[in-house]
């Protein structure tokens, strides 16, 4: 499959900051894919594109370079990301799964002012590419130059715009705007459904034909942007998909790019099938079969209500057919059967934790590959504030108090292991925790009353980071 990055931003800003500098820039991703759990096409290098809107006096159609050459081995595709700033840019690796190795077939694709790409593949793609032809108007059909299910998706989304009462070779001024470019797509992602649904059922059987879509779109005019995470199921789950926003993009160190935020507002939005740098919580992971819209700098994010959306919160997806298309968010995730449902009782309680209750110990991933993952990730050690003891000392017995002290530094990484394992330990920190916490072993607890055992394990060791499995606390999808 590919990868796709979208950056809308008030100012305009150099390519080489997104396609090149990141850490994990979309360059990077085009032959180190951390998503990717597909080896037997481990890379992104069949061809790649850019496109970018330039000044408003030179017409509203953006600026569209392509080449079949891998983006890692092009020298021009660094002469000009260095040079040339734009306030709307789409970037574009592909690993082909449709479609020659051709520029006709390099994403992005172009109609007037309106851009698009595609990561993902239409399900049962050579079954209802007929029907699909038959649906568009002649010109329509006949501007499309390459063989890709992604182009004809593009054609598809033309005819529909036009279907709707807009001219797709004639955008307003301003663009069509947000809500004609969501409902258009809405429409798209309907109409395929329904060319899929169509195909007969004992074709199916007979050729074991894969009926599902993954439909991560993205589309623009210019002023507002739309994109899609989706996957025609109710079990799988969906391409990975992330966006981040903020007021400043700006490199800390070399290649190690932060997304700071001074007010709510925001001035930057990215998009991208990969998070471009390692801080985990400058990304945001968009939900499955969801659309998102960005609109001056505002980001949109609506559910896809159609057969395949779920409203339950407890909802389970499988990620194995993600997979096994070289696309993943979360290779933990399991399989949705009738027993996961919500627990019915609050009372319950939690078992103590083992190393064989470890939730990724069913993911086959060589070490080789999370130790190139290590070498990536970016952590910062916490250290123990200073205290009047010479050594820090964890209590036995604590009175369990509700609250929580706003005084603690708040915890980091991965939230919600974090509040499991102190469910599981039992433990809680009282609101006077800097008196009690830090007592030595046989002293009287000054809330409680209570002794603690002198008898206190070790210590671990805060700073011990080499473990591979560090890396789940900030990107469990990259284990």
């Amino acid at each position: 499959m590919c990868r796709f990055l979208v950056y809308k931003g008030s100012d305009e800003i150099l390519l080489s900051k997104l396609i090149l500098d990141p850490s994990h820039s979309i360059l990077t991703q085009s032959f180190d894919s951390r998503l990717r759990l597909d080896m037997r096409r481990p890379h992104n290098g069949d061809g790649f594109g850019i496109g970018y809107y330039t000044d408003p006096k030179l017409g509203p159609e953006p600026c569209i370079f392509t080449s079949t050459i891998p983006a890692w081995n092009c020298i021009n595709l660094q002469r000009i990301a260095s040079k040339t700033a734009s306030p709307l840019i789409f970037a574009h690796v592909r690993a082909t799964t449709e479609g020659s190795l051709s520029d006709d077939n390099c994403h992005p694709f172009r109609h007037g002012s309106l851009m698009w790409m595609h990561n993902g593949g239409l399900g049962a793609w050579k079954y209802i590419k007929r029907r699909l032809g038959e649906r568009l108007a002649d010109k329509w059909y006949l501007g499309v130059c390459g063989g890709t299910d992604s182009e004809w998706a593009f054609a598809l989304y033309l005819d529909t715009l036009e279907r709707m009462g807009y001219d797709p070779s004639n955008p307003p001024d301003n663009g069509f705007g947000p809500s004609v470019l969501r409902q258009a797509m809405l429409k798209v992602i309907k109409d395929i459904n329904q060319f899929i649904a169509e195909v007969p059922p004992k074709l199916i059987v007979e050729e074991k034909v894969d009926t599902r879509s993954l439909l991560n779109f993205a589309v623009t005019d210019g002023h507002s942007v739309v994109c899609t995470r989706y996957v025609s199921s109710q079990t799988d789950e969906a391409a990975s998909l992330y966006y981040s926003s903020g007021s400043t993009w700006h490199d800390e160190k070399k290649g190690n790019f932060q997304m700071d935020r001074r007010d709510k507002g925001a001035d930057i939005v990215l998009v991208a099938s990969e998070p471009l740098t390692f801080e985990r919580d400058n990304w945001v992971t968009v939900p499955t079969n969801s659309t998102l819209t960005i609109h001056n700098q505002t980001v949109m994010v609506h559910p896809i209500m159609d057969e395949n959306y779920s409203q339950n919160p407890a909802h389970k997806r499988s990620a194995q057919f993600v997979a096994e298309k070289g696309l993943t968010t979360n290779p933990t995730s399991k399989p949705c059967t009738e027993a996961d449902t919500p627990p019915t009782s609050s009372t319950s309680t939690p078992k103590a934790t083992s190393p064989s209750d470890n939730p990724n110990k069913h993911v086959s991933l060589p070490v080789s590959r999370l130790n190139e993952c290590m070498s990536g990730l970016s952590v910062r050690p916490i250290s123990p504030e200073s205290t009047s003891d010479s050594g820090y000392r964890p209590v036995q017995s604590v009175t369990p108090l509700s609250g929580r002290d706003p005084s603690r530094p708040q915890e980091q990484g991965n939230i919600k292991k974090k509040r499991v394992s102190l469910i599981e330990a039992d433990v809680q920190i009282p609101r006077d925790a800097d008196q009690d916490y830090h007592q030595s072993p046989g002293s009287q607890s000054l809330r409680s009353g209570r002794t603690t055992s002198g008898n206190t394990s070790p210590t671990p060791d805060r700073t011990n980071y080499g473990s591979a499995a560090k890396i789940t606390q900030y990107f469990p999808e990259l284990s």
